[in-house]
Parts: structure tokens; C-alpha cells; sequence
């Protein structure tokens, strides 16, 4: 899969080293995968990871037909399996269910963490996305605060 810089972004987050600045990193970066469209929500979960302290290499996906094609290549062993995925149900080309749906095909990550990331609040989505297990449920927060707070909830999982 030949990904145009445009469709696939990679950023990685140093942690601040609060207590012991001579501290070295750890030998193993977790790998996190967002599947996410707005601009302005994949700056959003940067800072929250940023604000927590999480150390991670961050893969973004802007669209769920990328995001499945990447998911075929994970299955294929082309790639090691992320240490958490966080997915917005609304997404180009092909939505965050069928993005979840592929990844508990896929038999080779179908244990990753999964997070939901999403603005709504339909108890519709919520049912239609809970036969593939998501490890959690999220509703994007409205205030800049709240959202910068979810940086410790992907923390717990990337630690757990």
C-alpha cells in the first residue's frame, strides 16, 4: 500500500521528564493508531497525549478505506499490531464500524484495545458497535478541558 503523505500521518510524542530529566526513554514505544477525519480533533487527541504524559509513536488515518486497507496489512504481518486504536465512527469512504468490524476479523490484533471516539450519542451506534467489542465507548467532549483529559483514559490502556 503506497499512502501519499496526505492520507497517513505519523507524529511521535515525547513524554516531559517531570521528576528525573536524565531519565532515559523506554526501550519500547506504544503504538497508537487514530482513525480520524477532523483536523482539528486528531489536534485535539495530540494534546491530550501530549498533557498525560503518554510517550507513543501516533499513526493517523484520515479515512476508514485506508484505515481497512492498513488493517489488511496488519492480518497479512506486514506491520506489528498497534498498542491501542482509537476510531471515529463518522469517517469518509467507510464508517468506524466497518473499521472495527475488520479489526476483530483480523486475527492477529483482534485483542487490541479499541476506542471509540465519537460525537454521537445515538443509542443506535452505540448498540450497532457493541457486537464487535470496543474496549470503550467515548463521546467526544465539547470543552477543550474535558477533551485533554482523555489523554489519561488512552494512557490506562496503553499501561494496562
Amino acid at each position: 500500500m503506497n499512502l501519499s503523505p496526505d492520507e497517513v500521518r505519523r507524529f511521535s510524542l515525547p513524554s516531559r521528564a517531570k521528576d528525573d530529566p536524565e531519565q532515559q526513554p523506554p526501550a519500547s514505544v506504544p503504538q497508537v493508531l487514530l482513525v480520524e477525519d477532523s483536523a482539528a480533533d486528531i489536534g485535539l487527541v495530540r494534546e491530550a497525549l501530549k498533557e498525560h504524559d503518554v510517550r507513543c509513536e501516533l499513526t493517523v488515518f484520515r479515512d476508514g478505506a485506508d484505515a481497512i486497507s492498513f488493517i489488511d496489512e496488519l492480518a497479512a504481518g506486514l506491520h506489528a499490531c498497534p498498542d491501542l486504536i482509537i476510531v471515529d465512527l463518522n469517517l469518509p469512504k467507510r464508517s468506524g464500524r466497518e473499521v472495527l468490524q475488520r479489526l476483530r476479523a483480523n486475527n492477529t490484533c483482534k485483542d487490541v484495545a479499541v476506542l471509540i471516539l465519537t460525537s454521537s450519542d445515538s443509542q443506535r451506534d452505540k448498540d450497532e458497535v457493541a457486537e464487535y467489542n470496543p474496549s470503550m465507548y467515548i463521546r467526544k467532549p465539547s470543552r477543550l478541558q474535558e477533551f485533554l483529559t482523555l489523554g489519561n483514559v488512552f494512557k490506562t490502556f496503553l499501561v494496562s
